[in-house]
């Protein structure tokens, strides 16, 4: 399986300027929040800050930020960033959702109108951000970032699945386009009647997440000797991650007698069990920047038992770190990893193959360094000014068409009485 140009080489041309935007970013999720959706748009939101972009970030409350209402910085000011009302998410509690905000946002935008309206989530503030902008006319794109109707399996509400695919097709069939990260997440949403879908990809730190922060010390805390294969999984600790699967896949490895340690960096609502399952492993809690980094780079291998991540940006960070990966055949590993040269991968309906294929790299330790190394490689490929650059280009084909849509005012004098 080949690997898709994903990205520029950081030596590729860097792209013609394009003129400065004000865009409105919406999302529910953001920094200090912990997972791929927050990560990534905290990166893209940098990039077109970087790119001289007026970027409006209107987002929930946080437990972190100051209690109270308002705005961090005024809203007409650059790079203002509107604090808006927010509720705990169900199971986690340390996430908030927006609350159904049109008559504010109507308000804020009509005093400030930005050229293009950025809906990151599908919530109840993203659903008010998007009746906002269509009322004012402004030009609206949106990502897919989060499975939500394949979870809806793992929290006992299957028959949740079809009303919420419905709601997310609604959502964003009303806006110019619909980013993805991946072209079989594409087919597959467009199989469901989504339309105007566009791949766009995304990046990794290779500078933060590489091979050179591997720490012996860090190693020898988690009591890992020399010749210790460390195995690695990074996630949220929840249902929908396919848990059982990495029980399996560790089991399989500790059966082989090799010297093994498993270390599980992330929270949730699944950790009491994973302990009870799993006491022999280190359970290293929330990470964050260069300790996440030194995390992966002290590991070994990498295993992500999850078949519903719409990328799973755990995996070009694993990759970039130099750590061979061990996954199913969707997403960010389908499309970056080529079996048996950078990772391995298990079909996506095969649940036995990915015990199967750890327990049979836990057996070469000289095919894990060799994988790490080729994977490390890719990841390299994977530069986020690509990305921003893909993301302005958006942008810009969102208002192309609205400007072809708008209907020129009649000239003075030639309408006629009725």
């Amino acid at each position: 399986m080949d690997v898709e140009p994903l990205a520029s080489h950081p030596l590729d041309p860097a792209p013609p300027q394009r003129r400065a935007l004000r865009v409105a970013m919406v999302t529910e999720t953001f920094p200090p929040e912990v997972n791929g959706v927050a990560a990534t748009i905290a990166r893209v939101a940098d990039g077109l800050r970087q790119r001289q972009h007026d970027l409006q970030l209107i987002r929930p409350r946080q437990g972190a930020d100051a209690t109270g209402a308002g705005t961090a910085r005024p809203p007409g000011a650059p790079g203002a960033e509107v604090l808006m009302r927010g509720l705990p998410i169900p199971r986690y509690p340390q996430l908030r959702m927006g609350v159904p905000s049109r008559c504010a946002l109507l308000s804020l935008w009509a005093q400030r109108r930005p050229d293009v309206v950025h809906l990151v989530t599908e919530g109840p503030l993203g659903w008010s951000a998007l009746a906002a902008a269509l009322t004012l006319g402004l030009p609206v794109v949106s990502d897919f970032r989060t499975n939500f109707h394949a979870y809806s399996r793992h929290y006992g509400a299957a028959w949740l699945h079809r009303p919420i695919m419905g709601y997310l097709r609604r959502f964003h069939n009303r806006t110019a386009c619909t980013m993805v990260p991946t072209d079989a997440l594409r087919q597959q949403l467009a199989e469901a009647g989504f339309e105007r879908l566009q791949v766009v990809a995304r990046g990794v730190d290779s500078q933060l997440f590489s091979p050179a922060r591997r720490s012996p010390a860090l190693r020898a805390h988690w009591g890992a000797g020399p010749d210790t294969q460390v195995v690695l999984c990074v996630g949220r600790l929840a249902p929908e991650k396919n848990l059982a699967g990495l029980v399996a896949a560790w089991h399989a490895m500790a059966a082989t007698g090799r010297a093994l340690r498993l270390v599980l960096v992330g929270d949730g609502p699944a950790r009491t069990m994973l302990q009870q399952q799993l006491p022999e492993a280190v359970f290293a809690g929330l990470r964050h920047g260069e300790d996440l980094a030194a995390h992966y780079a002290s590991a070994d291998v990498f295993v992500f038992p999850s078949l519903t991540e719409t990328f799973g940006n755990v995996v070009p960070e694993a990759m970039a770190s130099g750590l061979a990966v061990v996954a199913f055949d969707v997403a960010a590993a389908a499309q970056l990893i080529r079996h048996g040269e950078s990772g391995l991968l298990a079909p996506a309906h095969d649940a036995p193959a990915l015990p199967r294929l750890a327990a049979a790299l836990a057996h070469q330790p000289a095919s894990l360094r060799a994988m790490g190394q080729a994977a490390r490689e890719v990841a390299l490929r994977l530069d986020w000014g690509r990305i921003v650059g893909q993301v302005e280009a958006e942008y810009e084909a969102a208002l192309r068409t609205a400007a072809r849509q708008e209907v020129p005012a009649p000239a003075f004098g030639t309408m006629r009485a009725r």
